[in-house]
């Protein structure tokens, strides 16, 4: 039973310096509002705390920070920028926590993991987008999909698959996650 509290505190802590991590990246890169956007700053916390914490916590901490975030600072825009990527997060922590908890021992796994993770959520920021701008009576064509998703995001793509399975090797070999 002390070991179950404990693994959850560790969890619930760990998760709150994702969370962190997640307000005060954007500060790097914001102040260019275009390279912010390009290299999505607040996914790869995210990612990592799906990881290292679980699906669940991945979950609630991606669709936290932009909400947080505008609330504490007014970005992101909250309406659509905000809220479709508070599903996008919450998509990439949920399944790269799923994906690695499946493939994490394999030897590609935290790759596998993350491109399983960075499809899902792409698909739902994307899904979510559609949806806002039916309520809006705006338009969200697939050429605005697939520059938003991917053409604009090729920096912060390429940063997260160099990062996230470097920065998760690195954890693994110095003993701060469990090797699955």
């Amino acid at each position: 039973m002390y070991e179950k509290i404990r693994l959850h505190i560790k969890k619930l802590v760990l998760s709150a310096l994702f969370l962190a991590l997640c307000l005060l990246l954007p500060f790097i890169t914001g102040q260019i509002q275009k390279i912010g956007q390009m290299l999505a700053p607040m996914h790869i916390p995210v990612m990592l705390c799906g990881i290292v914490c679980g699906p669940l916590w991945g979950a609630v901490v991606g669709f936290t920070a932009p909400l947080l975030r505008y609330m504490l600072f007014g970005m992101p825009i909250i309406y659509p920028m905000g809220i479709s990527m508070a599903f996008e997060l919450a998509t990439y922590g949920l399944v790269i926590g799923l994906l690695y908890m499946a493939f994490g021992n394999k030897k590609w796994g935290s790759i596998a993991s993350l491109l399983g993770a960075m499809l899902c959520g792409r698909a739902v920021w994307g899904m979510v987008r559609l949806i806002l701008a039916g309520l809006k009576s705006t338009q969200f064509t697939a050429a605005m999909f697939i520059s938003g998703a991917f053409t604009t995001a090729i920096p912060g793509i390429i940063c997260q698959i160099i990062l996230v399975p470097l920065i998760v090797a690195l954890l693994k070999r110095f003993k701060l996650i469990p090797i699955k």
